[in-house]
């Protein structure tokens, strides 16, 4: 697909987002890897991050995307997946995020990648009557972890194919959402090394402006508003309005 592969060779790991320590992200780890958990796991080794694979169902399963990942991707269970990642992104059913670890995240940036969907997850009062967030409940599990929501509002196909060089007159945008500025200036430096420009879209709170059945999820990249598999770029002036335009 476009936009991966063009990228491989037009950064490397100087491009690495840099921690409010001044220490680099080296790696990344991935606690799911499903459609979002994979396309991201690609877009980081392409930027020249290593990567630790995490899913529910243990190491072995992940060999083969190990295998065409490349020597920068290795799988691990989800705490080791949380140990072992500078950086941590959940991209789990929102109905397990009880299931994440707690201690191994303690002060660490983490992205959460998760929506909130009744036919999957079973029904969250508290999501229902719009008193709270998901990432806000992700937080909450997470006391001692910085959340940002990120990566919730794109197929994961045209994650892939629209990642593009910084400067790109092509180059799309993310939202970006969190309760820490130094955490989402962090998340910021991480999408554009991967190949998006940053959307500052609020707190956790106003992280709804770009979940499901808003202007900003999904349809915002879509050629075709009802076929979501041919990508349109979305560049920062195109994400904005979307949130604007949402409602509740």
């Amino acid at each position: 697909m476009r936009g991966a592969r063009q990228y491989v060779g037009q950064t490397g790991p100087g491009r690495a987002a840099r921690r409010s320590d001044g220490v680099g992200v080296a790696t990344v780890g991935l606690i799911g890897s499903g459609h979002i958990g994979s396309t991201v796991a690609r877009l980081a080794v392409a930027a020249g991050y290593d990567v630790v694979l995490s899913n529910r169902r243990g190491p072995a399963t992940l060999a083969d995307l190990v295998g065409e990942l490349g020597p920068r991707a290795r799988a691990a269970t989800p705490p080791e997946a949380a140990a072992d990642g500078d950086l941590v992104v959940v991209t789990i059913p929102l109905k397990a995020y009880r299931d994440v670890p707690v201690d191994p995240l303690a002060g660490k940036l983490v992205i959460d990648t998760n929506n909130y969907y009744p036919e999957r997850d079973g029904r969250f009062p508290e999501l229902d009557a719009g008193s709270t967030t998901s990432s806000e409940l992700l937080q909450r599990h997470l006391p001692r972890s910085r959340v940002v929501k990120a990566f919730n509002n794109i197929f994961f196909k045209h994650l892939l194919a629209l990642a593009r060089p910084a400067g790109s007159a092509d180059r799309s945008a993310l939202p970006v959402a969190g309760d820490d500025p130094g955490a989402k200036a962090e998340a910021a430096a991480f999408l554009d090394g991967l190949g998006y420009d940053p959307v500052d879209a609020g707190t956790l709170a106003d992280s709804w402006r770009y979940q499901p059945d808003t202007p900003a999820y999904g349809v915002v990249y879509s050629a075709d508003p009802q076929d979501w598999e041919r990508e349109s770029p979305a560049d920062a002036d195109s994400v904005r309005s979307a949130l604007a335009a949402a409602t509740r």
